[in-house]
């Protein structure tokens, strides 16, 4: 398993992109969060690993909420892939997996871009993207990885993930204000990639730096404010085109 870091800005971000990571295993790809704009994310960010990653590569995405700069591209991505499958003859869609209380939201925040309202022929999700729900306390299998999630304090349904290969185990704290019960849950992963950002939304510096040692050691910052102090921590920021191998 290796860990592509995509973006590692927060919402507002005017230097980064978005924070969002694509995880290679066994020659598939894992998209974690879309952000916009994707199809330049992707180009931009995979030439300097020389992935040569693409949309057309990657059928299996995890949205881990519903705020636009962890699920925006979700509009590209479908309608491209959309039209590149009817080009293509290919007819495996693209499938988005996150938990049953965004699912249900899942549409309605894009019907009114993607639903061809005014068509004969209108569209609904099914016609873009597969759907599998992550249930918390659960395991799920995506591109051959141990996928296991947990509900964040985030103000929105949003989870929180540990994604193993079997032998090594990825924490992506996702969205979420300080919580000890998450990162005790989280401990359990060989690097831990979480946000910070100020309370309460999201997690202060303030709150990692007083964690122990040997936790802060195996941690990565990712989701940061442009005007974030890099000296305010021994924490180290993750960058984008860096990779996480296992």
């Amino acid at each position: 398993m290796q860990v592509l870091i995509l973006g590692v800005g927060d919402a507002f971000t005017k230097r980064h992109f978005n924070t969002s990571a694509l995880i290679e295993h066994g020659e598939r790809y894992l998209l974690l969060d879309c952000p916009t704009p994707i199809n330049r994310v992707l180009h931009d960010v995979t030439s300097i690993n020389d992935w040569t990653v693409g949309l057309e590569s990657i059928d299996d995405i995890i949205i881990t909420h519903l705020h636009g700069d962890h699920c925006s591209g979700l509009e590209a991505f479908g309608f491209w892939r959309y039209f590149y499958s009817k080009s293509n003859n290919k007819s495996s869609l693209p499938c988005i997996h996150t938990s049953k209380l965004a699912a249900d939201r899942l549409w309605e925040r894009f019907a009114p871009a993607m639903d061809r309202a005014n068509s004969d022929s209108p569209a609904t999700l099914s016609d873009y993207y597969d759907l599998k729900i992550l249930t918390p306390g659960a395991e799920s299998q995506v591109c051959g990885l141990s996928i296991k999630c947990r509900f964040t304090g985030h103000p929105i349904p949003t989870v929180g993930l540990l994604i193993s290969d079997g032998s090594a185990t990825l924490g992506w704290s996702s969205d979420t204000p300080y919580d000890e019960e998450h990162i005790k849950w989280l401990s359990a992963a060989d690097v831990i990639v979480h946000e910070s950002g100020p309370a309460p939304s999201h997690t202060p510096i303030e709150d990692l730096n007083a964690l122990p040692d040997e936790l802060r050691a195996k941690m990565r910052l990712i989701h940061l404010a442009d005007d974030f102090d890099y000296s305010s921590t021994d924490i180290k920021p993750l960058q984008e085109g860096e990779v996480i191998e296992f």
